[in-house]
């Protein structure tokens, strides 16, 4: 049984390898997201994030939003 999972997966993945580039994708931009988030004690983002899959897009629109936060207070000083 899992000699045929294992060829049915290998075999479905070779034939959409874009699957494993959205994986890849998604698992990089959570990562950072919830590093930052615990970082800056976000504890309610971080929980969402952390359960919330999207692709890697809650997790950018949070990056940016630190971004534009950041930059204002460094503009503010």
């Amino acid at each position: 049984m899992d000699t045929q999972l294992n060829a049915a997966l290998s075999a479905y993945f070779t034939a959409h390898p874009w699957i494993v580039l959205i994986i890849i994708w998604s698992i990089i931009w959570k990562l950072i997201a919830l590093w930052k988030a615990s970082k800056n004690d976000h504890l309610v983002i971080f929980i969402i994030l952390a359960f919330l899959n999207t692709i890697g897009i809650a997790e950018i629109v949070y990056l940016a939003y630190l971004y534009i936060k950041e930059k204002k207070q460094t503009q503010n000083i």
